[in-house]
């Protein structure tokens, strides 16, 4: 009885805030959809990287994120093609209805906590395979799930199983009543970055070419940080003469500029995009296409990641990097990847340079194999810290979607 009065005054109350119905901005794409809601702040880049990995293991599966009211959804850096950002849609029964309506998820990942009584319901009506992952006792501190405990367990128990983030996420939901078998304890949702593909006969063709000589790459670079780059090879020649660096723009149409520059300063210069293979004199190679970073970072054991010099940049994703072996160097205009930096940093896979000088001096000391292999240890044992959590999550959805094609 208590339950039902729960949810009655619960509904009573979001009845009267109206109910606007917001249309989605896009279509839902044909096949299987799985629905991310990631209720905490702050953790995009880790959502954004399950739902890359789940794409990644399923063929054809699209991934649909929402974000609650007050997160901006630009705050994905990345954007893939099957993985879809939109605002979650407010409580009043007639807005979830059209959500489901349209998006029609086959499965459902909540994240964290905060659960909004509505949609888990309207969710778990639809016969949609709910889990929770990354659950902490601070997901579960709001005055509702306080007041109204009675309503939390019964949300609770719509969910097929649950993943807990600490020892004290599983009390606070013991003591919610989610039965101990429902639970596990793991790891948190933290980002760990995907392998960036490259073509197998490339990687295969350029490491016979430059077989012996030192290599560092700068990736991302915009236009401005070309002239500091250049000016830090020049450095890090002097006591590696056969050493080559390899630049990749920013924005590809920057190419042939960054290739003009690099001459005009005496480098021997050839460009991979024009499908040229550098020899032994060549210094420089300038590659426009980012496709050709998980080639890159597999061949240089140390990489300079641009966007990071600039006023008025970001910086640019360093787990990509370091999930292929190679030691980061940055700037410090880094403000959308900023905890991303700093994990790596503490871990002693990364370095923060100024300027042309630091740059340099950094090159010439990590170009050393040893290391550079010391930090890309130290890089991926941060890589592996979300492994088993995102490996435990896939399974979970792969399990479930392949339970739905059974049933028809």
């Amino acid at each position: 009885m208590s339950r039902s009065l729960g949810l009655a005054a619960y509904r009573a109350m979001i009845r009267r805030g109206g109910g606007e119905v917001v249309p989605p901005d896009q279509a839902r794409p044909p096949g299987e959809l799985v629905w991310i809601h990631a209720a905490e702040g702050g953790n995009m880049l880790a959502i954004q990287d399950l739902a890359m990995r789940l794409c990644a293991v399923r063929a054809g599966l699209n991934v649909l994120i929402t974000l609650p009211e007050h997160e901006d959804t630009a705050a994905l850096a990345r954007t893939e093609s099957q993985v879809i950002v939109q605002t979650v849609p407010a409580e009043h029964m007639a807005a979830v209805k059209a959500f489901h309506a349209h998006w029609q998820p086959d499965c459902c990942i909540w994240v964290w906590g905060a659960l909004r009584p509505n949609l888990v319901l309207e969710t778990g009506s639809q016969g949609c395979p709910q889990f929770l992952i990354d659950a902490d006792s601070r997901g579960f501190d709001r005055r509702r799930d306080r007041w109204l405990s009675d309503l939390t367990y019964r949300l609770l128990s719509e969910f097929d199983f649950v993943l807990a983030r600490s020892e004290a996420g599983l009390q606070r939901l013991l003591t919610l009543g989610l039965p101990r078998r429902k639970v596990e304890v793991t790891s948190p949702l933290v980002a760990g970055g995907q392998a960036l593909p490259c073509v197998e006969s490339d990687l295969t063709d350029l490491s016979a070419v430059i077989a012996g000589r030192p290599i560092w790459f700068a990736a991302q670079l915009q236009a401005k940080e070309f002239p500091t780059i250049l000016s830090a090879h020049r450095q890090a020649v002097r006591l590696s003469h056969r050493l080559l660096l390899v630049l990749q723009p920013a924005d590809p149409a920057k190419g042939a500029e960054a290739v003009e520059l690099s001459q005009s300063r005496g480098f021997a210069t050839a460009n991979w995009s024009d499908g040229t293979f550098p020899d032994e004199t060549t210094q420089v190679l300038i590659t426009e296409d980012s496709g050709d970073r998980g080639l890159f970072f597999r061949l240089a054991p140390v990489s300079f990641l641009g966007s990071s010099l600039v006023q008025g940049e970001s910086g640019c994703d360093p787990f990509d990097a370091a999930a292929l072996g190679s030691a980061v160097l940055y700037g410090p205009k880094v403000r959308d990847f900023m905890g991303s930096y700093t994990r790596l940093a503490a871990a002693g896979a990364a370095r923060i340079v100024n300027d042309a000088d630091a740059l340099g001096t950094a090159v010439s000391r990590l170009i050393a194999p040893d290391q550079a292999a010391t930090m890309a240890h130290a890089g991926w044992d941060v890589i592996s810290q979300g492994a088993a959590l995102m490996d435990r999550v896939t399974d979970l959805v792969q399990d479930a979607l392949d339970d739905k094609l059974r049933a028809g």
